[in-house]
């Protein structure tokens, strides 16, 4: 099956096209980029010179609908809302990875994203493609809004204890911290060298975009309404998340009972590995790989559990979620192309 990848020149495409090669139901079809069109890919990427060898393309819905089965989105926020009705009027299906259809409302979208949102019936036909949690309504789906970085750390962190009914869902903290290379490839003087090495940075506080995510899906999983607190931190590495989370809980349990909640509900799960009791992940320990790693504390003196879940912010936070959902869609083992193991150091 051939795949269109649009926004063919940023850390997300470049990483489905890591993923693609290697896939064996997938292969890297257009490469879209209006920007650098009719350059050859490899003059962006040096790293595939004789590997990936084409030239890149301008947006052409009719080319890319005959040419390709599948199309990867791996645009800014506010350029796919316009290219997705485009491309769903011939019949193929769209995995976004950027934000444009991951709210629900309109309203909230433009609040947060600063941008017109997407017509509101494609934004209702949007399977959000949380993989471990939505997987029967990705399997039917035509369009798939690929979640965030932070919030796919965060919502796989936080499920299984809301779902326990064990949680006080009013005293969530979610300390985040990223690489980089969630800022993307343009330039600005955030990810600049010398305002990012040996620096640590809080940025948009109370005002990040995927705090409205976070608290929908959360909301729709505890069947109560959600509202939190999200701090992000920009880190000196390249890549990984980590989410340190926080909440009280309305019974004394103690770590062993929580492991026990966490390792039932993720037992069929390929991508999330539940840490021992008294061992705890570092973003080191997923590099390149799309698992999502766990660790959990309770502390008896506060009845307050610590959550530590990391990922890759550019495989199981942004393209390697986006393969294992096109596996999901096509009835494929949705380990297909995502078994490597993590790179390490």
């Amino acid at each position: 099956m051939k795949a269109a990848i649009i926004g063919g020149t940023g850390y997300g495409a470049i990483e489905l096209i890591r993923l693609i090669q290697k896939h064996p139901y997938l292969e890297v079809g257009s490469v879209i980029s209006n920007s650098q069109a009719g350059s050859n890919f490899s003059e962006s990427y040096p790293h595939l010179s004789e590997i990936i060898e084409q030239p890149l393309e301008k947006f052409d819905v009719q080319n890319i609908a005959k040419e390709n089965e599948v199309v990867f989105l791996a645009t800014p926020s506010g350029v796919s809302s316009n290219l997705v009705p485009q491309l769903m009027e011939t019949g193929i299906k769209c995995i976004d990875l950027s934000g444009d259809f991951r709210l629900r409302s309109p309203e909230v979208y433009e609040t947060w994203y600063k941008h017109s949102p997407a017509p509101e019936n494609y934004l209702n036909e949007a399977v959000y493609g949380l993989s471990e949690i939505y997987g029967e309504n990705i399997k039917n789906a035509n369009l798939i809004s690929n979640p965030g970085c932070y919030p796919t750390a965060s919502t796989l962190g936080l499920i299984p204890i809301l779902k326990s009914n064990l949680a006080d869902c009013d005293s969530i903290i979610i300390d985040a911290k990223s690489g980089v290379s969630g800022a993307g490839r343009g330039l600005s003087l955030t990810s600049h060298y010398a305002e990012i090495n040996e620096n640590l940075k809080a940025y948009k506080l109370g005002a990040h975009q995927h705090i409205p995510e976070i608290e929908q899906i959360l909301t729709d999983e505890s069947g109560q309404p959600i509202t939190l607190s999200f701090t992000t931190h920009l880190v000196p590495m390249t890549r990984g998340i980590m989410c340190s989370i926080y909440l009280k809980l309305k019974e004394k349990v103690t770590t062993e009972d929580v492991h026990q909640i966490y390792d039932e509900f993720y037992k069929n799960k390929p991508f999330i590995r539940v840490r021992p009791v008294g061992k705890v992940p570092a973003t080191k320990e997923v590099w390149g790989s799309n698992y999502c790693d766990i660790g959990l504390h309770v502390d008896p003196r506060t009845n307050r559990l610590t959550i530590i879940s990391v990922i890759d912010n550019l495989v199981k936070g942004a393209a390697g979620q986006a393969i294992q959902n096109a596996n999901i869609m096509n009835g494929w083992d949705e380990r297909a192309g995502l078994q490597d193991i993590p790179m390490y150091p």
